[in-house]
């Protein structure tokens, strides 16, 4: 049947962080002892009154149709978390509900992207922003950032980088596979940047709960007017609140952007489920202290897995400042090997875990990485302490 089959679909990389998961979970059906650092999702579950909202709703009879940008009390909730927490100025026609932020990304770029337009993204980045790019007939320009600069690209990388082709740039703070912040008076200059040029700016900032220490968290659109009326803002349910399965996200944005990416949606899932819509009003509208001790749970697994994944010869791993994910750089311990194992990449170091040591880990190469390695800590302190030790080993006998 390959020959039904479109450019646009043969052009698609599957996600390697869904794929390890899910050998990691067929190997744990099967009766293998897997340690999986390869979720991107908390291991907390969703906070009962969250799940009681849901049920309320779902008992009161509302499993109809809603409007496709989203209910009227969920909008409200967004408009008003964007004013508290990221100091935006929206109204309800600035916002689009969706089905995950993966789903509000989809609906931006394809309502922006045309082909042969340009898209920049920084690299390492989350696997999905290429491929939607390329589904939109975009052409995805990368620059890269490493350890040297926290993982941050800098301003003049992203000026470099453009030509009159230029549409977008994708922006992650705090980032999926880094966990790099970018600092505000970073966030400055590449607003000046993105308003001299006018370009568009997508910024997702799903993991904006997830932060350590005494970093904190900046909404671009935040900087000015200028820069706020060419930034849509993407954020969700799923990290924040532990509720990944339910699929809900939303994108902020100038109203006109917003009506094009409601047209999008209404063509393919129109409303996000009327149900989840109320049980994420609920979270967003309740005091956000609750939150507080799942981040002070991650940053303590975060110091724990820095320290001894540091502690392993031929393994460097950055202290990152936000989001569950580590990148370490392993390419120290390329031309090693052990036993049948050799390890020429990273892909060869994740198949050599996975395979020997039973731990599951995402290489880099999905991530523009090539020379590092994804760990998530979003899984409990028994599983990494034993994932760990089993790493520790098995790069010990490389030689």
């Amino acid at each position: 049947m390959t020959g039904f089959i479109s450019k646009r679909a043969l052009g698609i990389a599957p996600s390697p962080t869904l794929a390890i998961s899910a050998k990691a979970k067929q190997m744990k059906a099967d009766g293998i002892d897997v340690v999986s650092f390869g979720a991107g999702e908390p291991d907390f579950d969703t906070p009962e009154f969250i799940k009681a909202a849901c049920i309320a709703s779902l008992s009161a009879g509302f499993t109809k149709y809603t409007p496709v940008p989203g209910t009227a009390g969920l909008k409200k909730a967004i408009v008003n978390k964007l004013k508290r927490d990221n100091g935006l100025d929206y109204g309800p026609e600035n916002v689009l509900v969706s089905v995950g932020a993966k789903h509000s990304l989809y609906n931006a770029i394809l309502a922006t992207v045309d082909p042969g337009d340009e898209v920049i993204i920084p690299a390492p980045y989350w696997v999905s922003y290429p491929e939607i790019v390329k589904m939109a007939g975009g052409i995805p320009v990368y620059i890269t950032a490493d350890e040297t600069t926290g993982f941050c690209v800098t301003p003049e990388q992203i000026k470099n980088a453009l030509t009159p082709k230029t549409k977008m740039l994708v922006l992650n703070s705090p980032s999926n596979p880094t966990g790099a912040v970018y600092p505000r008076e970073t966030l400055e200059a590449i607003a000046r940047v993105c308003e001299e040029a006018n370009i568009l700016v997508l910024s997702d900032e799903i993991y904006e709960k997830i932060i350590y220490g005494d970093t904190k968290h900046v909404s671009i659109a935040s900087l000015g007017e200028k820069i706020k009326k060419l930034t849509i803002t993407v954020n969700g349910h799923s990290k924040a609140y532990s509720m990944t399965g339910w699929r809900l996200g939303y994108a902020a944005a100038d109203a006109d952007l917003i009506k094009a990416m409601s047209r999008i949606q209404g063509h393919s899932t129109s409303n996000a489920t009327s149900f989840v819509q109320a049980a994420g009003e609920a979270a967003l509208n309740a005091d956000q202290s609750f939150l507080e001790d799942m981040r002070k749970a991650f940053e303590e697994r975060r110091d724990y897995i820095c320290k001894r994944l540091n502690a392993v010869k031929g393994i460097s791993c950055l202290v990152p400042d936000g989001a569950f994910y580590v990148l370490p750089n392993v390419s120290a311990l390329y031309g090693k090997r052990y036993d049948k194992w050799t390890v020429g990449s990273s892909d060869d170091l994740c198949s050599y875990l996975l395979e020997y040591a039973l731990v599951a880990c995402v290489a880099g190469s999905g991530f523009g990485a090539p020379d590092n390695i994804r760990l998530s800590y979003a899984t409990g302190m028994d599983s990494i302490k034993k994932g760990l030790d089993r790493i520790e080993e098995a790069v010990g006998k490389l030689e």
